[in-house]
This record gives C-alpha cells, structure tokens and sequence, in this order.
C-alpha cells in the first residue's frame, strides 16, 4: 500500500486484483470507467442492485476462498430472534404488524481488527480508487472508510443449515463480494424499493415474510468476485438457507457519506459479540437520516 496525491492510499496491487480492462476503476474521467458508473447507476435506479461480474480476476477465486477460510474461524457466531427492523422484539406494534413476525438469524461476522492488511478484501476496502468508485456509482461526492475499529469491512459467514433472514440494511446502500459459494441455497434475495423514505409499505413487507408475496423477490447467484452495489435500506433482503457442507462467505464493504462513523453500542454487540471504548465513547451521537422504523 502506498500513498498518492494527499495522502490517499493505493494498492499496488490493484491491478493484480481487479480486471482492470474491463473495470478500468484506476482511469478516473476516462469514457471507459465512465460507460461503467453510468451502468451501474441506471441499474441501481431500476432495479436497487447492480452486479459487476468477474470484478475480481476469476483466476484468484482459490485465493479468496482461502482467505475467508483462514478468516472464518474468528467470526462471532451466535443465533439470534430478530424482525426484520433489527428492533427489539417486545417493542409495542399493532396487530398484523410485519414487525411482529419474528425469524431465526444464524450467520456470523468476522471483524475487521481480525482481517490483515494484505487480505485481498483489506486492500480493496482500504484503496481510494476503489472507493472513489464506489463514490460515483452511488452518486456521492466522496465517502470515507468507518472510523470504527470492528466494522466497515467485514467477512459474513453463513453455516450450512443458517440463514440470514429477511432484513434492511442500516446503509442507505452496500456494497459486497461473494467469495466462497456454498455447495447448495444461499441464494441473494430481495425485494426492489419495496419501501421509500417515505412510506414503509408494511402490506408487501408483510407478504414477503409470510411466503405470499413471491412475485416480489428477485433470487441472485452469485459467483466468487462478483461485486454487488445495492440499496439494502430501500430494498428487503434476505440470504436463504445455506445447505451442503461448505459455509458461504461474502465480504461486505461498508463506507459513510460523513468521516468518523462508529456504529452503536447495541448493533456492535450483536454482531460481533464485544463492544471497545471507541463505542462507547462515541454512544448518543449518531443521528438518521430518515424517519424509517430501523
């Protein structure tokens, strides 16, 4: 890792990891990189979700599979009854409410304090090309690594027989890699801007979680290298249950509009299972940028 203009940093192997020629993510103001963003921008107003397939060269599938293998073992694994607001399960809902219905989540998180430098999601997560990438894919002036020391980049790992159930995600978008496919399941599903900023549609919402409302789920499957960009805040998503005997690992990528986010004491314990002063200092101060029910 070396650092360009103002001090950013860029990977020298960068061009080792992604193909290049046909993610030219290093040309900034090139038509190339241009022709890119604006396909991923015209899929992610569609559709919420945009997959660059191959992104990472496909001949380094054996080193990912390897490096979450060598990560996995770290991950936090607990299983959880949660809602799909990822709110407290005695919060006081109406009757008929979709928050009232209540789902078992099995996967895992692998920290980040726990990925080495070297690790290829490490070096992509860390590397301002990248990140300007994902910038202007998502129309965003810039956006900053997490300052929290567990989160923004993390490994999820998803056992055989678990799951991780219908949810939103906290981010108004994600950004994430598959890089260990299971043998069976773990299939990507969602449901397109099934809600807005404005208006929870708890109707459909409800539907999905109750099996009725199948027309409204897309099913993605995904290939190691893969990178997914997606509006998980808008867009209800869930990874079905894995089966085989080889765990799925995907890599999420988490970046703020704002410098110096560090997630909350509550959301850092459930996902990792321990909480560091960097939380605890920073309790209280966060703040939403809608009125949405998570």
């Amino acid at each position: 890792m070396t650092e360009g203009r103002g001090g950013e940093r860029v990977s020298d192997d960068l061009g080792q990891l992604v193909d290049l020629d046909r993610y030219p993510i290093d040309e900034t103001g090139s038509a190339a990189r241009e022709s890119v963003v604006d396909r991923v921008r015209a899929e992610l107003a569609a559709d919420g979700c945009s997959v660059l397939r191959g992104f990472v060269r496909p001949s380094l599938g054996a080193r990912l599979r390897a490096e979450g293998n060598d990560l996995a073992p770290f991950a936090y694994h607990t299983v959880e009854r949660v809602n799909a607001y990822n709110i407290p399960l005695d919060t006081e809902l109406p009757a008929g409410h979709p928050g009232r219905i209540v789902m078992d989540r099995g996967n895992a998180f692998v920290a980040r304090d726990r990925i080495p430098a070297g690790a290829s999601i490490q070096v992509l997560y860390t590397d301002s090309r990248f990140r300007g990438f994902v910038a202007d894919c998502f129309g965003r002036p810039a956006l900053y690594e997490y300052a929290d020391p567990l989160a923004g980049l993390c490994l999820n790992v998803v056992g055989p027989g678990l799951s991780h159930p219908w949810h939103y995600d906290t981010n108004e978008f994600t950004v994430s890699m598959l890089t260990q496919p299971p043998e069976d399941g773990g299939l990507f599903e969602y449901c397109p801007n099934i809600r807005t900023p404005e208006a929870e549609n708890f109707d459909d919402v409800r539907a999905v979680l109750t099996g009725g409302g199948d027309h409204l789920v897309r099913r993605l499957a995904l290939r190691p290298g893969d990178l997914q960009l997606f509006r998980g805040r808008f867009s209800l998503h869930r990874v079905s249950p894995v089966a085989g005997n080889t765990p799925r690992h995907t890599a999420i990528f988490a970046y703020s509009e704002h410098p110096g986010v560090i997630g909350s004491v509550e959301r850092t314990r459930q996902l990792f299972g321990r909480v560091l002063p960097d939380h605890v200092a920073a309790a209280g101060r966060s703040a939403r940028g809608d009125r949405l029910l998570d």
